[in-house]
């Protein structure tokens, strides 16, 4: 079996969305992506493709949207640019979807879009032009990413219903006209972000703290994490609270949490204390990151439905009874860590190798590929390789991957070129 491919590249080109988005855009090509240059449906809510063509949708351009219907738009996270007055005195705008992909929004992007309520600008931007939400009338809340460094003049002028600016990084450059005429607006940043004084562009500034399902305590500009007050079978504990850095999980933290299934602690946590994990009698699996190199007293005492304890770094200092009634056990630990025998705190160990899943649904073929997902570490690299014959074999890179999650998706879209196909992994 065999599979073609045809790219066309024009310069100008017409597209139609599906009849259930009711959407046109035309839009030019430049150096194999696209960028909208004008919108010629009739409003209401829209969504921009990510893709035509077989072309990424990069940028939205100079007035692409101008004085059009939308009440709301979602922005693809292909998108890296809002150009100029891209949606310019869109009226009946009411809400906007800026994807972190986004680097820049330019000057006068969303100019008099008298209906926008609330913004949030994700982390990658690191400009917002002048004008940029100049007289959007009914915009309360505006949640702004770590990386602006610059916000330029009237950007948010005359936005009479302003009352909460959130950002999430260190002060960026401004002059008092940004927030001009904003009477009602206070700014809120981060503990531990910096350049902050009382007032900001003009208006008041105070320290924000978000709500988290935790309680903790801070020392020395670190977290320790003192409990768990959210509800989730699945965590994540994240890697900074109020912007400071979460370095510890403190005793008793997750007591008797029966609900808990799973936990990922961050990279940048040292410690897990006593009895942190006790009782917690539904949670099967726990990933520690490289950093940690202590575990409390009685830890994980009495999980009796832990099934595997994840280490991702060399084996950590142990207290006393850490597995005590957690039979279930045992420990994995990655290839090239130190520190490690047959046995961890009572409990057996074993070697934590990739895993390809076979039961997940993403085994198998796909749109004239065949592919599946592998499990392994966060930052771990895992080079998949083939060959045509198993006797005798000869194996050959395919593709490799360092995983930015504990999975990625591999496929293989050459498979159709042979006979058959066999698979492995290895970790280089």
């Amino acid at each position: 079996m065999t599979t073609s491919f045809k790219r066309l590249l024009p310069r100008l080109l017409l597209l139609t969305l599906p009849a259930a988005a009711q959407a046109q855009f035309i839009y030019t090509t430049n150096n194999g992506a696209i960028t909208i240059i004008q919108y010629t449906g009739s409003g209401g809510a829209v969504t921009i493709p990510g893709a035509t063509n077989g072309l990424l949708v990069t940028s939205i351009g100079y007035e692409a949207f101008l004085g059009s219907g939308l009440t709301s738009v979602t922005i693809p996270d292909t998108v890296t640019s809002i150009g100029d007055s891209a949606f310019e005195n869109c009226y009946s705008l009411a809400s906007v979807a800026i994807p972190d992909s986004v680097t820049s929004i330019g000057e006068l992007a969303f100019n008099e879009c008298t209906s926008l309520s609330g913004v949030t600008i994700g982390n990658s931007v690191t400009n917002i032009g002048v004008e940029a939400f100049f007289y959007c009338t009914s915009l309360d809340g505006v949640t702004i990413g770590n990386s602006v460094t610059n916000i330029g003049d009237s950007a948010f002028q005359n936005c009479l219903s302003l009352s909460g600016v959130y950002f999430q990084g260190n002060a960026p450059a401004a002059d008092s006209s940004v927030f001009s005429g904003d009477t009602n607006a206070t700014v809120y940043y981060l503990p531990g972000t910096t350049n902050w004084g009382s007032t900001f562009a003009g208006v008041p500034a105070v320290a924000w703290y978000p709500p988290v399902p935790y309680t903790f305590t801070t020392n020395n500009g670190a977290i320790t994490i003192t409990g768990y007050t959210g509800s989730n079978s699945v965590v994540t504990v994240p890697g900074t609270i109020t912007g400071l850095p979460v370095t510890s999980i403190g005793e008793y933290a997750f007591f008797d949490c029966t609900n808990l299934s799973s936990v990922t602690i961050p990279d940048g946590v040292t410690s897990i204390g006593a009895s942190a994990f006790s009782w917690c009698t539904s949670l099967t699996s726990v990933t520690l990151p490289n950093s940690v190199t202590s575990l409390g007293d009685s830890a994980f005492d009495s999980c009796t439905g832990l099934t595997g304890l994840y280490s991702q770094g060399n084996a950590p200092s142990l207290g006393f009874y850490v597995f005590f009634n957690a039979s279930k056990a045992t420990v994995y630990w990655l290839p090239g860590a130190t520190g490690w025998g047959t046995t961890f705190g009572g409990r057996p160990t074993a070697l934590w190798q990739p895993q390809v899943q076979t039961r997940d649904g993403s085994f198998g073929v796909r749109t004239n590929q065949f592919g599946f997902n592998i499990n392994w570490a966060t930052g771990v690299v895992v080079v998949v390789e083939a060959c045509t014959n198993l006797a005798p074999p000869l194996w050959s890179p395919v593709q490799t991957n360092t995983l930015t999650a504990t999975s990625f998706y591999f496929s293989d879209p050459q498979w159709t070129n042979y006979p058959a196909r066999f698979y492995r992994l290895r970790s280089p």
